[in-house]
């Protein structure tokens, strides 16, 4: 399996297993087929409502001597009502509880987003927070305790531009190491993957086969389908391998990280099948002319009436 170094020397395996939007009951299951067939990487978040059910599956493995903790990469996220910095060391340790581990890997600023302490979901205007630099700088800096602590090996952010990497980087005594983004085909972001390149920081990608299993509310009408995208499925034929494993292995070949899910053990095993697909150079360039800056999660959900948040706001993007 491919794997990215940090600068301590930890390796992340570069494919791993997404458990947003894994439904309860199924996420035990497949977390248990996931390791069982060689994935050494998770992906989870306190939102995702699952964490105390992968903790089961983990509990399980690791009583069967089917992987030592020291062999599995977790990674988990501070949700958007846990930014005050009192908050997120106690949101932290619900995680760890949930999961049944005494450390994580990785510990990810969900959103640069900010409700009020201990909303899930805002119902009113008053349930939001404007983001600014100061209040992302006292998280971090909270973030940054839980570090020393050695509650979490690692740190870093989803979502974030590069305008609010940058200011983060100003104001942090540990800069981030990872950045967690929406990337595939038709959001490639070759602007970000550079700046990260340049500035020592990985890149996992979410969403890498377009998050077609979404829930409805947060579909657009007429929205494309990317595994249906005939690029890639010519490409797949030609490989003789599926449209999923092409898109992984496409954003594998770029140095990203991805964290498809699934539930289904076939499809499981046909995505850690696709770390070892190698596309060529023409593949590569052909998928390349499909960037169309299209984000299937583009935040909306955060700019209802009263919100002080926009799409074009949370991306820093320029809207003529």
């Amino acid at each position: 399996m491919l794997t990215f170094s940090f600068a301590n020397g930890d390796r992340l395996p570069a494919l791993g297993l997404g458990t947003w939007k894994a439904a309860p009951g199924a996420v035990y299951t497949a977390v248990l087929e996931a390791l069982s067939i060689g994935y050494r990487h998770i992906d989870c978040a306190p939102i995702y409502q699952n964490e105390a059910e992968v903790g089961k599956a983990l509990t399980k493995a690791f009583a069967a001597g089917q992987v030592d903790r020291q062999e599995l990469w977790l990674t988990s996220k501070l949700w958007n009502g846990s930014h005050g910095p009192e908050q997120v060391q106690p949101a932290l340790k619900k995680s760890l509880t949930d999961l049944g581990v005494d450390y994580i890997d990785l510990y990810l600023i969900h959103w640069p987003v900010i409700f009020k302490s201990g909303v899930t979901y805002p119902r009113r205007a008053d349930d939001y927070l404007p983001f600014s630099i100061d209040s992302l700088s006292q998280t971090w800096q909270a973030l940054e305790a839980c570090k020393t602590a050695g509650l979490v090996r690692h740190i870093g952010v989803c979502n974030f531009s590069v305008a609010k990497l940058r200011a983060l980087q100003s104001e942090a005594g540990i800069r981030p190491e990872m950045n967690q983004v929406e990337l595939h085909p038709y959001l490639q972001q070759n602007d970000m993957l550079n700046f990260c390149r340049d500035n020592g920081i990985l890149v996992t990608a979410y969403s890498p086969l377009g998050s077609g299993d979404r829930p409805a509310a947060l579909k657009k009408a007429e929205e494309p389908i990317l595994l249906d995208n005939p690029t890639v499925v010519r490409i797949a034929e030609k490989h003789g391998c599926t449209a999923a494993q092409v898109l992984l292995a496409w954003a594998l070949a770029r140095k990203t990280a991805a964290i498809p899910k699934s539930v289904n053990p076939e499809r499981l095993q046909q995505n850690l099948s696709a770390a070892e697909l190698v596309i060529d150079e023409q593949d590569m360039a052909d998928i390349a002319a499909l960037d169309r800056g299209y984000r299937f999660v583009d935040g909306a959900f955060f700019t209802g009436k009263g919100s002080p948040y926009t799409v074009a706001g949370i991306w820093d993007e320029r809207r003529d």
